[in-house]
């Protein structure tokens, strides 16, 4: 176990500490790639059988306050549309928001989550709140087109 952290974690904890910016950037472009994996997959699932998605939202799936079959619309257009906005880094903010929200509302619905269930849903949680913190990085469109839109995030 020493090898591996000497090999692998110590690097990455120096990278980090010093600020590199190529590091941050991989690191925030491999977050977003990730939840596009989670919630991508997840979207296309529900559209690939809509009876049994609809289903699921009537009988298992414990959404409050909306109508079930408002719920499967939303559900899988939000897992499709703000996955792949973070995986480009367009208005991605907003869309790891739009992921948070999706990810806790999916926790807290489904009654008889396990706990490695509810391990990954954290781990989802935490990835996308700190999108929304500190932004997709260099590596994302919203780094090119947002400054020429709101000329105030123009680096100095």
């Amino acid at each position: 176990m020493t090898a591996f952290i000497e090999r692998w974690i110590e690097p990455a904890v120096h990278l980090a500490r010093r600020g590199e910016p190529w590091a941050q950037a991989l690191a925030l472009l491999a977050a977003r790639l990730y939840l596009l994996d989670v919630f991508f997959k997840s979207g296309l699932t529900k559209l690939q059988d809509w009876d049994s998605t609809l289903f699921l939202f009537a009988e298992e799936y414990h959404v409050p306050v909306l109508p079930p079959e408002l719920a499967a619309w939303m559900g899988t257009g939000g897992e499709l549309v703000f996955s792949v906005l973070l995986a480009v880094g367009l208005f991605s903010r907003p869309a790891a928001l739009g992921v948070f929200f999706l990810n806790a509302v999916a926790a807290y619905s489904y009654p008889d989550i396990s706990a490695a269930g509810l391990k990954d849903h954290v781990l989802w949680g935490v990835l996308s709140f700190a999108l929304v913190l500190f932004g997709p990085g260099r590596l994302a469109l919203d780094a090119w087109v947002m400054p020429r839109w709101l000329p105030s995030l123009r680096e100095r």
